[in-house]
């Protein structure tokens, strides 16, 4: 019997070829796959999105602090936004009015004030441009521990003065809209139905066209002061204060801007101390609030301003610090008023020729300035000195603008300059009493004295008319006294 077996087949090479194939073709089919993951990985980088994020998010912050900078926020919203330490601040002065021109409106300045009223020492500090009596109030308190009388004010238009007037202004109505206006006032006079009869009549309203009509507007002007307003400021601020013989601390531009004002008030005036006040200008670069987008940057972005303050003013100063800075230079459309003022600047004082004016000659004067920002800036210092001839050169270790940290270093210094004058001498000017009334307090004086002499029982009545008399003194002016 035969066995039938089955061998299997052999593969033939075509087959063994065909599965090589495929096998081939997977390596390529899968080698771009990882290409393809690489790039998609590279797309999705965590830091360019972040990086877009943060300057799209800049440039609308940029924009939204531009546009709110556009509209200024009320009075009382802005005042109730203030940190502790400016609303400190201002609950510590008072407000003095000022007029510096006939036919405007009365102008409030902010002052501070420590020590007893009655020294024989009275300061009063200016400070400079883009500056307030924030950056004094250490100064003035620790001049009046020390038993000065010290006053620093805030300039219109800087710190808590008004920065701002409200002021009627006349205006001519022309073109079509002044001729709308004058047509709406001419029906308004005479009746519609006169309206109603010119447009029957003539087909148009007969108005008076050569009549020239004024209206008056209230304009909202900036407090931009120049050096003649500042003086009528100064004078004010000293007469109502009662600060007169004074001791005059002027920083910074302050000299420029008072200058003229000194020459012309000696009588009003003690002494001088410069304090780091150089005639070339100010320490804050005004013209950069000037610029349109630049200023409005610095003014709105703290940490800008802060390194402004850092660069220019301050040798170091604490975010805090600069913040309140930032705030009082800002609100209230302070920045329109500091450029202002830096316009009207004098670029043309000479100080050799002002020290050499009949009302300066032998003013008492002390130079107080930095010696540590720069050996440039001290020798500008000693400069200044040497150009006047009676001033006393001190150094102090902070910079162009004062800080807590030397506050008390530049009191000390003023302290023992004004004490170390001639102390003024109060003088009594008398009114002079009319003829009659002079009879009257003679005949009273007589009686008193026949009274006490003769009739001891009837003190009581000579005391009444003593008592009298010193009244009618004090409604004359009489026993008060001014400085000289």
């Amino acid at each position: 019997m035969a066995i039938i077996t089955e061998e299997p087949d052999s593969p033939t090479p075509k087959k063994q070829q065909k599965p090589l194939k495929p096998t081939s073709r997977t390596p390529q089919s899968t080698t771009p796959k990882p290409t393809k993951s690489t790039k998609t990985t590279n797309t999705t980088n965590p830091f360019h999105f972040w990086f877009y994020f943060t300057i799209s998010v800049s440039l609308i912050t940029l924009i939204f602090m531009i546009l709110t900078s556009l509209y200024p926020q009320d009075p009382k919203t802005w005042f109730l936004s203030l940190p502790s330490n400016l609303r400190q601040h201002y609950s510590k002065g008072r407000n003095i009015k000022v007029q510096t021109t006939p036919n405007q409106p009365q102008i409030e300045v902010f002052a501070i004030q420590e020590g007893p009223s009655k020294a024989s020492d009275q300061v009063l500090i200016v400070h400079g441009l883009g500056c307030s009596s924030f950056a004094f109030q250490k100064v003035v308190s620790f001049l009046g521990v020390r038993g000065v009388h010290a006053v620093a004010i805030d300039l219109p238009g800087s710190g808590f003065s008004d920065k701002t007037i409200v002021v009627e202004e006349e205006h001519v109505d022309d073109g079509v809209l002044g001729r709308l206006k004058d047509m709406y006032s001419e029906i308004q006079e005479k009746g519609i139905f006169w309206g109603f009869d010119q447009l029957v009549e003539q087909g148009y309203v007969n108005y008076e066209e050569n009549k020239i009509r004024v209206s008056k507007r209230n304009v909202v002007k900036t407090v931009d002061l120049g050096p003649e307003e500042i003086g009528k400021v100064l004078g004010q601020v000293i007469d109502t204060m009662g600060l007169s013989p004074v001791d005059l601390v002027l920083h910074d531009s302050a000299l420029g801007l008072s200058a003229n004002w000194i020459s012309e008030n000696r009588g009003l005036l003690r002494s001088v101390v410069v304090l780091d006040s150089a005639p070339s200008g100010a320490a804050l670069p005004v013209w950069v609030l000037e610029m349109p987008l630049l200023g409005d940057v610095v003014l709105g972005l703290g940490f800008a301003f802060r390194r402004l303050l850092g660069t220019c003013c301050l040798r170091w100063v604490g975010n805090a610090e600069a913040e309140c800075h930032r705030i009082l230079l800002k609100g209230k459309d302070g920045r329109g008023a500091v450029v202002g003022m830096r316009r009207s600047l004098n670029s043309s004082f000479d100080l050799n020729e002002w020290v050499a004016l009949d009302g300066v000659k032998g003013l008492p004067m002390q130079v107080i300035w930095s010696d540590a920002l720069s050996k440039e800036w001290t020798e500008e210092g000693r400069q200044v000195a040497d150009a006047i001839p009676q001033a006393k050169f001190v150094g102090h270790s902070g910079g162009r603008w004062p800080q807590e940290h030397n506050s008390e270093e530049i009191a000390e210094s003023i302290c023992q300059f004004v004490s170390s004058l001639p102390k003024s001498v109060k003088q009594t000017e008398e009114e002079p009493v009319p003829e009659h009334v002079q009879k009257m307090s003679d005949e009273a004086q007589s009686g008193d004295r026949h009274h006490h002499r003769h009739h001891h029982g009837h003190d009581s009545h000579g005391h009444g008319h003593e008592h009298a008399h010193a009244g009618y003194m004090d409604a004359y002016g009489l026993g008060q006294g001014w400085a000289m």
